[in-house]
């Protein structure tokens, strides 16, 4: 009744011409914008204005459009943050004061 499959599937490859074909150069974007890099940092673009706005990543402007850095998001991410990422800590790092 079933027939067994002499052919196995090789999902490896299918994966890695997929994403050969995304990227051909295998290589990341040199500047994210808002919504990218809060994805890439696993938060929300929200936390992401707060780290902005605390001057905890470097930011490239183009007109209105605010771009990270790659460099700036790996330097960020290979980094541990115990401080709460807020809007009364991102105010307070923007004015110069800090609480302790």
């Amino acid at each position: 009744m079933f027939q067994t499959h002499k052919h196995k599937l090789d999902y490896s490859t299918t994966i890695n011409s997929i994403q050969a074909s995304a990227d051909p150069d295998n290589s990341p974007r040199m500047l994210y914008d808002r919504k990218q890099a809060a994805r890439q940092l696993s938060i929300s673009t929200r936390s992401l204005d707060y780290i902005i706005a605390g001057k905890g990543l470097e930011t490239r402007r183009i007109g209105k459009k605010v771009l990270i850095p790659y460099g700036s998001l790996k330097r960020y991410a290979s980094g541990d943050h115990y401080e709460i990422t807020s809007r009364s800590v991102a105010d307070a790092v923007a004015c110069g004061e800090r609480c302790a």
